[in-house]
């Protein structure tokens, strides 16, 4: 999938997702965030002047979100984006009201509507997650100049080839016909138990 997949997965697929962002006091706080539409630069959402998610997001940019859709943990696919956010007005308020006519309950009429302002996450890293396949599925994404990080477990030369790993992996995500033998990052649940088992201390964690 590239990004704009992800993006359309996250607003129309599953839409409501929790937030995460942090008090004068440096505390975490979340809430539930409706992600209303997206573009090629980012993803838009709104909110009212007048509430403390308002007052974070000025004084602080940097946002965390977590999307889950699924009926129980086994069909589940959740999306998590880290990211910085900031505000760009009501000019796009009459587009995002169109496509979500529901928030004319929630704000019927003009002047109801004035204290409401867009926001738009321009930058952030993103991953997807798919506990509905197996072997599982993950993968991650990047947009605005922002840059993805490699983290997760990974065999370095050090491995003598025993195969552990592989008989503690619980995805069996790990390709032990070469050597070094190497963890197929698409399917790993990055749980740590080949790190923990490895006799030679070949796999490393980045993070």
């Amino acid at each position: 999938m590239n990004v704009q997949e992800y993006f359309d997965f996250i607003v129309n697929q599953i839409h409501s997702a929790v937030f995460a962002t942090v008090d004068c006091e440096g505390r975490p706080v979340t809430c539930a965030i409706d992600l209303m539409d997206y573009d090629e630069n980012g993803l838009y959402f709104l909110t009212a002047k007048g509430k403390n998610f308002y007052d974070r997001l000025k004084a602080n940019e940097n946002i965390a979100f977590t999307a889950m859709k699924g009926e129980d943990t086994l069909s589940c696919v959740a999306v998590s984006v880290q990211g910085k956010a900031k505000e760009i007005g009501p000019a796009k308020l009459p587009a995002l009201f169109n496509k979500n006519p529901y928030m004319e309950r929630i704000y019927p009429d003009v002047r109801s509507r004035s204290a409401v302002t867009v926001f738009k996450i321009y930058e952030g890293t993103g991953e997807w997650f798919d506990l509905s396949k197996l072997p599982i599925e993950r993968a991650s994404f990047s947009f605005g100049g922002a840059q993805t990080e490699e983290n997760g477990y990974f065999v370095t030369d050090k491995c003598i080839g025993c195969k552990l790993c592989y008989s503690k992996c619980p995805q069996k995500c790990i390709d032990i016909t070469q050597k070094p033998v190497v963890i197929r990052q698409e399917h790993c649940l990055r749980c740590g138990n080949c790190f923990e088992i490895c006799p030679a201390k070949a796999i490393e964690r980045r993070q």
